[in-house]
């Protein structure tokens, strides 16, 4: 890669690829947010069905498994260094290599994933018995949750091909169907998973069973809807089998330091399972409806901008374009910090009226609303960082260098246990969402220092003074904010119509202040991507 420092005229102001970047992510980000309401709605339905307990304590680790895997073989390395190749093949090879490549890694990971899945489920109860051992101390659980992992298992195979498929057609510049693929897995889970739930117990079947078929028939359609487009932009299938394929094993060799990385992830997710599972029972299951709320704004701020970065970060590698690289990269880093960081104070601000109005139903207390509020307010604050890795890591893999998101992913394991292990006992479960949090915020300052590193520099002014701004807006969002909650707070625990309004109105009090604050700061990120829509607008 070129060394060249950058240019100042290049790199202290937005990439010419922000609009394109920001209209792509518009497009992701809305077809997220789909999957992610939908996704609420189905814990809804956990929440008021199974409450924070037995039945979903088994649930949780049972997907967690699978999941693992999934993080590892789908939506991480595999996606990441697939789109990469892939850029890479349409960048400077014909069609007809690039569709070959494609057919040959499908067929190639259709066959492992197949194969990882049968031993998955042959070993599913000493799986269990390794990540939850407390389990075994309540009758049932373990056995519980080893049904549900033998179930659930086949779900990497789905996903994973879905994850390989939406490559393809990010890369053919398609985002919206692949984002909007992860809502079909979760309507298929709930009405799926609803209708088995309700008809599983009259044949002596858990209905909590119900809800892991439903999760198999969601990543099943998470699959199938996106396979009409491919076809639509040229695919056709071919099975073949080449493990010489020079694409496949160079697909290969960037997803195995990738893969070590995110084995280091894993790590983490079985030590923080590991350490719930050791608190009073419910733990399990609070962390986890936090996290399924935090996932709202990183799905649709940190995996969008990722996703419409990634074929852009990766065509200015192949053109050795640095001074684009260099530019896309801090200007993607800035809108991401311009949405996490008032996201982050909103979380914090409302995190029990939120948790309260979406989860306080059927047989989710007002004692799980509390618990859940606290560990959402401590996984907020490393939002900011959560999102950004997102950004950082494809940088690294435009540069066919790997290793460092690998050290700072085992760098974070260490730090995780440390952090977990001293305050565990004073914090319980709020101990693991804020542990998440700091090694998170770590591990975005070791790999910003390295990029600045490998990218010759680029400008920490602009990005300073990009962040002044934001912070400021953030800060009058969140006083605005707060004198609003304290003259509506007695009613906040009213009826659900009356909790919904004021939810809403005070998230649209936050954004309207924080937009037009923003909006007379003049973030450039900001100021191109509003010119360009007025721009459209008069047309």
């Amino acid at each position: 890669m070129a060394t060249q420092s950058p240019s100042p005229d290049t790199s202290k102001k937005p990439s010419a690829s922000t609009s394109r970047i920001a209209r792509s992510a518009g497009a992701v980000s809305g077809a997220v947010m789909c999957s992610r309401v939908l996704g609420l709605v189905r814990e809804q339905i956990f929440a008021g069905m199974f409450g924070a307990g037995y039945a979903y304590d088994a649930f949780v680790v049972a997907f967690r498994i699978p999941n693992l895997l999934r993080d590892l073989f789908g939506e991480g390395a595999l996606s990441a260094a697939f789109v990469t190749v892939f850029s890479d093949y349409e960048t400077n090879r014909g069609a007809e290599e690039t569709w070959r490549l494609a057919s040959t890694v499908i067929t190639f990971f259709a066959i492992l994933l197949s194969l990882l899945t049968l031993v998955g489920i042959y070993f599913a109860q000493p799986i269990v018995s390794l990540l939850a051992p407390d389990f075994s101390m309540v009758a049932g659980k373990t056995e519980l949750t080893t049904l549900l992992t033998r179930i659930m298992f086949p779900f990497l195979i789905f996903v994973a091909l879905a994850a390989v498929v939406m490559g393809m057609l990010n890369t053919k510049g398609r985002f919206f169907i692949p984002a909007v693929s992860s809502a079909f897995f979760n309507l298929g889970s709930i009405v799926g998973g609803v209708s088995l739930a309700l008809l599983f117990p009259r044949f002596g079947w858990p209905a909590i069973a119900g809800m892991a078929w439903g999760t198999l028939i969601g990543g099943l359609m998470q699959l199938l809807i996106q396979l009409p487009i491919l076809f639509k932009v040229g695919f056709t299938f071919t099975p073949r089998l080449n493990l010489k394929d020079p694409g496949l094993k160079r697909i290969l060799f960037l997803m195995l330091p990738a893969t070590i990385g995110l084995s280091a992830t894993q790590i983490n997710i079985f030590v923080n399972t590991n350490f719930a599972s050791s608190c009073v029972e419910g733990s399990v299951s609070w962390l986890n409806y936090a996290f399924r709320m935090v996932q709202l704004p990183i799905g649709v701020f940190g995996v969008a901008f990722s996703i419409a970065a990634m074929p852009v970060l990766a065509r200015c590698a192949a053109k050795k374009d640095m001074d684009g690289l260099r530019q896309t990269f801090t200007s993607s880093l800035l809108m991401i910090f311009s949405l996490t960081i008032p996201a982050t104070a909103g979380l914090v601000l409302l995190a029990q009226p939120i948790i309260r109005l979406i989860f306080e139903h059927g047989a989710f207390t007002a004692l799980d609303t509390v618990q859940t509020a606290a560990a959402l307010t401590y996984y907020a604050y490393g939002l900011f960082a959560y999102s950004a890795v997102k950004i950082m890591v494809p940088v690294f893999y435009a540069l066919n260098n790997t290793k460092y998101p690998v050290i700072g992913s085992f760098l974070a394991v260490a730090a995780n246990i440390v952090l977990i292990t001293l305050t565990i006992d004073q914090f319980q479960h709020r101990a693991i969402a804020l542990s998440t949090s700091c090694v998170m915020i770590l591990n975005f300052f070791f790999l910003g220092s390295i990029l600045y590193r490998k990218l010759s520099g680029y400008s920490l002014v602009y990005i300073g003074s990009g962040l002044a701004k934001i912070f400021l807006s953030t800060m009058i969002m969140s006083g605005g904010l707060w004198w609003v909650k304290g003259l509506v707070s007695p009613y906040l625990q009213g009826s659900i119509a009356v909790q919904l309004v004021l939810v809403f109105s005070l998230i649209l009090v936050g954004a309207v202040l924080y937009g037009v604050t923003l909006h007379f700061l003049k973030l450039p990120e900001l100021k191109l991507i509003t010119e360009k829509i007025s721009r459209r607008l008069k047309k």
